[in-house]
């Protein structure tokens, strides 16, 4: 059926903007969300807050993506990349994106309402840090730290609306999850370096410079090692330790695509960390239910 009422013709711009076309930054937001919920769980997570989480991502990853959009719009039509994105091209325009990042937040914010009140006090900063990771791009370094807080910061909310409590076991993790991020978004950095350079912004990529690859692995090994050292510590079985070498094997693929620095394989080399982040699930979920 055609669309022919102005606002619905534009649906389609709008879910662009939320990128609901991409879904691997839900996927990235969500896997460390789960392994933080079936950790403080053991293995059994509340199916409610399970539901809730899950929604919560994906309305706090679009919030995201159309707040990033909105600091980076003049931006944009200068990346190659980027230049034909919604707010780019004047199929919406800055004010809607506004009111859609407040609603899409606000809905989130109502997810959490029924929780406990740790979890309440938590969502205050990770909206926080949601809507105020595109700015620090004008000015920190390593901006892909921030975005691993901010995509980790559902693991700290997982341990609190389980448990009620946020042992230093959640830090860890979402530590571990910092390092992950860094080392995947500077992949992804590493596609758009030179449009970056060119209209200043910062990224690891670009403050790496040519030691990129090298700072990239350290970070994915130190992400492994820190879920290893999760894993003994939970006392978890050889099926969670199994998927952790499955997942060192996907990264190490990873670095014989980057080496080079072609743009579409770094890109492709980011894209495989959804599998990295899936393989781990799996293996938790697959180790506690066989150890229960």
């Amino acid at each position: 059926m055609k669309l022919t009422h102005p606002m619905l013709s534009r649906l389609p711009a709008f879910a662009r903007l939320m990128r609901i076309d991409k879904p691997i930054g839900t996927l990235l937001l969500l896997w460390p969300t789960l392994w933080g919920l079936w950790f403080a769980s053991n293995g059994r997570p509340d199916p409610v807050l399970l539901l809730i989480f899950c929604m919560g991502t994906f309305l706090m990853r679009a919030a995201g993506c159309v707040i990033n959009d909105y600091c980076d719009r003049d931006f944009d039509g200068h990346v190659a990349r980027t230049h034909a994105r919604p707010l780019v091209s004047g199929e919406v325009r800055p004010k809607e994106a506004l009111l859609l990042a407040a609603g899409l937040a606000a809905t989130a914010f109502l997810l959490v309402l029924p929780l406990n009140r740790l979890t309440l006090l938590l969502s205050v900063p990770a909206v926080f840090l949601a809507g105020s990771y595109p700015l620090t791009k004008r000015f920190l370094a390593l901006p892909q730290a921030y975005l691993g807080i901010a995509f980790g910061f559902g693991i700290p909310m997982a341990f609190a609306a389980q448990t009620g409590s946020v042992p230093a076991f959640a830090w860890i993790l979402l530590l571990a999850n910092i390092l992950w991020t860094i080392a995947y978004d500077t992949e992804y950095a590493m596609v758009d370096r030179p449009d970056d350079l060119k209209i200043g912004i910062k990224t690891s990529a670009i403050t790496f410079g040519r030691f990129d690859v090298i700072a990239v692995m350290l970070c994915f090994t130190g992400f492994i090692a820190l879920m290893v050292w999760l894993g003994l510590q939970s006392q978890r079985g050889l099926i969670y330790f199994i998927s952790l070498l499955i997942a060192s094997g996907l990264i190490a693929q990873q670095y014989s695509q980057i080496m080079a620095r072609e743009p579409a394989a770094c890109f492709k080399a980011f894209l495989s960390n959804n599998r990295v982040g899936a393989v781990i699930f799996m293996g938790l979920v697959l180790d506690y239910g066989l150890s229960h």
